[in-house]
């Protein structure tokens, strides 16, 4: 399931697969130089299976939902994670409410919930609000 990144250049929509988001690529149209995913991404199950199993970098995984106020919180820090670790690890946030499945499978019980993923394993979960430095503390100790 590949994630579809609008080239900055020429608004081109390209097709990137998840094993290639922390890449810098190459538009398919103008042929500019596409930056690593620097941004959180709304992951469903599918979304976050693949990124999760096929990423070449560490994945974080922020679990929230729209009525929780840490999560509010938490967005901006996670925002901020994505962008500094941009090449060095990918950024997904997975919408509670939308995907219970999830939440049941890493026994989320309170959010905001972040999990650290390295070749599909979970190596680092924690539940309350943190702040970026502590989100890259992690991905870097991993």
């Amino acid at each position: 399931m590949p994630v579809v990144r609008t080239c900055p250049h020429c608004g081109t929509k390209n097709r990137i697969p998840a094993k290639h988001l922390s890449d810098t690529g190459r538009c398919g149209a103008c042929k500019a130089d596409l930056a690593p995913q620097s941004e959180p991404l709304a992951a469903d199950s599918a979304l976050f299976d693949e990124v999760v199993q096929n990423s070449t970098v560490l994945v974080l995984v922020d679990f929230w939902a729209a009525w929780c106020g840490p999560c509010s919180m938490a967005a901006p820090e996670v925002a901020k994670t994505a962008s500094s670790m941009a090449g060095r690890a990918i950024v997904l946030k997975v919408d509670t409410e939308a995907n219970p499945q999830l939440s049941a499978r890493y026994n989320v019980r309170g959010i905001p919930n972040f999990a650290v993923f390295h070749h599909g394993k979970l190596v680092q979960q924690q539940a309350g609000l943190v702040d970026s430095a502590q989100m890259n503390s992690w991905l870097t100790a991993a």
